[in-house]
């Protein structure tokens, strides 16, 4: 009964435990090539970037808890990769070397808070081909002996590569193979003497072989490469003895002089030899051709004749050395054979001397004109040349020593003795004016002698002027400024030529001409250029004066210079208004211009400032200084204003405008100016008036106006003349001459034209109305009790009618009225204001006497009419 509570109790306790148990959390291992899970067996390219995703941890826990990855390394190593905790994203951190590192051995852990797993994992670090091969064992040095049979292996290089596989094997190759006398083993590196070549130490003591080592080549990167590298293998030949002895310095040529002692020493050949590595020593023998008066020391090759040189029979000796190698054990070895020609010689006892007329002489002088013709023989000249020696002794050669390319000699080899001639070469240069004296060395030296035997003789030539030469000026222009007020006689300024020839060819006359010549003088000897006594200058009517002046010497021959003088303005002036009373219409906001001229050919002489230097009242126009434009002054914009400013109720002011030059000193001129105002309200009602105003400062406009107007009408008239022509003729018809007779008009005809009259007034001029005595459309005139109208100014004086012809039915009536201007609607105004403007008055007249004539002209009409 115990035992079985015991089990029960026991049993229920293992229930517990097991119910409160928490499971540790695991990796999933999903095998080879899975870049997800535990990381067994994993491989990595040793190329791989740093910062890589390069796996990803990944596990579960059986309870579904949170689980966090870590990866850690022995303290010993470095840390190659970094993981993510939440995700497991291992990245790479530390770059990847095969070569050094092959595996990376980590602890990776995975946690669920309570439970921590941790395995240790190895990495595989594939290879890339990233080393490139590297040769051993450099540098490549080798000796090799002239006499190597080709084909034999010379030298081998050898080189290893880390990478493994393809990019680990290594194949060797001659940089440049068509070039050298060598080859190289793609396999062993065994660098060997091509076929049919040899080595020549003579011809080259050292070669330079580029070998280059490349690999079988791979993945790098994603790219396949190769890479190489390259070593230099210095072959250098050793020297054997397989060339006969060389002679230096041939041809051999020795010369034995009269006065030669026995035992003296001609000449010295050297010989060597031909193996300049390891050279044997040589020693030298006369073969033939000695007779017995030569012999030659055996180590040192030194001639020397053992006999008196007048005891030998012949001219020219040819003698024949022999040179052999004597090899280290004292053998003969190779020989070699030379040519050797002595020459007997008497002495050479006379350089070459030069005689004139009387004898030996070294100084001929000779005087000539310049520039003779090319080719003249100096005939003034009688020089000989000699030589006393025989045969080589007396040949020599002559040439000239001084300035080059002037004259020559002939002859220029001479043998014993010659006539000296000397030719022109050059006769530009010939020049007196550069050279007075030309002085030469004849220089005669021996050619083919030792002593090379000479002379010298002095050639000095006088050299004549001549008229060759022409005027020259020390400008081709002359530039002069003179103030226009200079007086008559004044000096301009002084032209320069000269004529390098000498004496009267060198004197220079000086003229001048030209359209600009005119008011000029020249000196003709001093060329200083004055105005005429009675010259007159004025900038203002000629600036500018252009004309040449001639340089001549007493041949003739001569050169020009153009000569430009320009008057300096001076203030000579004054300005200049085109009437000294003028009047001007200003329009009410408006400027009117003044303008003065000053006839000053230059600023600021010509400059015009304007003032005005008195007005009554002085505050009502200003002035532009610069533009002469009169204006009302800002605080006047209206007539009430000009009323205020000036009381008497005057509508014309004068002015006295000052014009004043900016000269020094200046000079200033006074003008009247004599101003209307208007009011741009009242013209632009009565656009009639308006053109009178504008045009009364410019009646030409006015007369433009008026032309065109007739040249219209004309136009018109033509044209309908030409088109009844036309019509007319068209039909063939000759109309009858008709003559119109018009009807008295009924009395009702004078209103309609009073009526018509009254448009056109007030159509054409605004600002007046028309009053008429019989009958008054405005007011009764029996009309006792009524005001009577205001008070019009009275009308100017009408103009003088037309003649009567003859007595008439009827008659245009007339105006018996007068013009007054239109009153505005009754209003209360200032007193000023309640005259009539004095303004209109000029408008007024004008209007009136137009309406006039026009009534006149008609009634003229229609008199001869009917």
């Amino acid at each position: 009964m115990g035992r079985g509570l015991r089990a029960v109790l026991a049993l229920g306790l293992l229930l517990l435990r097991l119910a409160q148990a928490n499971f540790a959390p695991y990796f999933f291992d999903n095998g080879v090539g899975s870049t997800n899970g535990n990381m067994a067996l994993f491989s990595l390219p040793e190329d791989t970037p740093v910062g890589s995703h390069v796996y990803t941890l990944n596990g579960t826990d059986p309870e579904g808890d949170p689980i966090s990855y870590h990866i850690s390394f022995d303290p010993s190593t470095r840390s190659v990769f970094s993981v993510d905790p939440n995700f497991g994203n291992i990245t790479l951190i530390e770059e990847l070397d095969r070569e050094r590192e092959d595996e990376i051995e980590a602890i990776i852990s995975i946690s669920d808070s309570l439970n921590l797993v941790a395995e240790k994992v190895t990495i595989l670090v594939t290879d890339s081909n990233d080393e490139a091969p590297r040769f051993i064992q450099e540098p490549y040095v080798v000796q090799v002996p002239e006499d190597t049979p080709a084909g034999s292996s010379i030298a081998k290089v050898h080189a290893v590569d880390r990478d493994t596989g393809s990019g680990g094997s290594v194949t060797y190759f001659l940089k440049t193979p068509h070039s050298t006398k060598f080859s190289v083993d793609r396999h062993s590196g065994v660098l060997r003497l091509q076929a049919g070549a040899t080595l020549d130490y003579e011809k080259a003591r050292a070669h330079f072989i580029a070998v280059v080592a490349k690999d079988g080549g791979g993945r790098l990167r994603g790219a396949n490469v190769a890479l190489s590298a390259t070593t230099t293998v210095t072959v250098n030949v050793e020297d054997m003895q397989d060339m006969a002895p060389v002679f230096v310095g041939t041809p051999y040529y020795g010369y034995v002089y009269e006065d030669t002692l026995p035992g003296s020493e001609v000449l010295t050949v050297v010989a060597m030899d031909g193996d300049r590595g390891k050279p044997n020593h040589v020693l030298y023998s006369l073969v033939n051709g000695t007779d017995g008066a030569f012999e030659i020391n055996e180590t040192s090759g030194a001639i020397s004749i053992t006999q008196s040189p007048a005891q030998l029979r012949r001219e020219v000796y040819e003698l024949h050395v022999q040179v052999t190698e004597v090899s280290s054990a004292g053998i003969p070895a190779a020989q070699a054979m030379a040519p050797v020609t002595i020459r007997i010689v008497n002495l050479n006892n006379h350089p070459p001397t030069f005689y004139g007329e009387s004898g030996p002489q070294n100084r001929f002088e000779l005087s000539m004109y310049e520039h003779p013709p090319q080719g003249e023989i100096l005939r003034g000249l009688k020089i000989t040349v000699n030589d006393s020696d025989q045969g080589a002794n007396a040949k020599f050669n002559l040439r000239l020593v001084g300035p080059g390319g002037i004259f020559r000699v002939v002859p220029q080899t001479v043998l014993n003795e010659a006539q000296v001639t000397i030719i022109v070469e050059n006769s530009a240069t010939i020049d007196f004016e550069k050279f007075k004296v030309l002085t030469f060395k004849l220089l005669a030296i021996e050619v083919n002698t030792p002593e090379k035997f000479s002379s010298t003789a002095d050639i000095v030539i006088q050299l004549l002027d001549t008229n060759d030469n022409v005027p020259k000026f020390t400008s081709h222009y002359y530039i002069a400024r003179i103030p226009e007020n200079a007086p008559g006689g004044s000096n301009v300024l002084a032209v320069t030529a000269v004529d390098p020839d000498t004496g009267p060819w060198g004197e220079v006359k000086y003229s001048i001409y030209g359209s600009g010549a005119d008011l000029f003088l020249i000196h003709p000897s001093s060329g200083i250029i004055y105005t005429q006594p009675w010259a007159n200058l004025d900038a203002e009517d000629t600036a500018r004066y252009n004309f040449y002046v001639k340089a001549e010497d007493m041949e003739g021959r001569y050169s020009l210079a153009e000569v430009f003088v320009t008057l300096l303005d001076v203030n000579d002036h004054y300005p200049q208004f085109g009437k000294s009373v003028q009047e001007k219409t200003m329009v009410l906001g408006t400027p009117v211009k003044i303008e003065a001229t000053d006839q000053d050919a230059e600023e600021p002489n010509n400059l015009v400032d304007y003032s005005i230097t008195h007005a009554e009242p002085a505050n009502v126009f200003d002035i532009d200084a610069h533009t002469g434009e009169i204006r009302l002054k800002n605080s006047i914009r209206s007539l009430d204003a000009l009323h205020n400013v000036t009381p008497s109720g005057d509508h014309t002011w004068s002015l006295e405008v000052q014009a004043k030059d900016r000269g020094s000193p200046s000079f200033s001129t006074t003008a009247l100016l004599k101003i209307d105002i208007v009011d741009t309200e009242m013209l632009s009602r009565n656009p009639m008036a308006a053109f009178l105003m504008q045009t009364k400062d410019n009646p030409m406009k006015a007369v433009g106006v008026l032309a065109g107007i007739m040249a219209i009408i004309v136009a018109i008239t033509v044209l309908i003349s030409t088109a009844t022509f036309w019509r007319n003729k068209k039909s063939n018809k000759v109309l009858p001459v008709r003559r119109v007779l018009r009807k008295r008009p009924s009395p009702a005809a004078r209103t309609s034209r009073i009526e018509w009259l009254k448009f056109r007034r007030t159509k054409a001029v605004d600002k007046f109305v028309l009053r008429e005595d019989p009958p008054n459309e405005n007011c009764n005139n029996n009309s006792l009790g009524s005001a009577p109208p205001p008070k019009a100014p009275a009308p100017p004086p009408p103009p003088s009618m037309a003649p009567s012809m003859g007595p008439a039915h009827w008659m245009v009536p007339t105006v018996s009225g007068s013009l007054a201007p239109q009153q505005p609607h009754p209003s209360p105004k200032p007193k000023a204001l309640a005259k009539p403007k004095a303004v209109g008055r000029p408008v007024q007249s004008a209007l009136v006497s137009e309406l006039r004539q026009k009534f006149e002209k008609k009634n003229v009409h229609n008199k001869a009419y009917f």
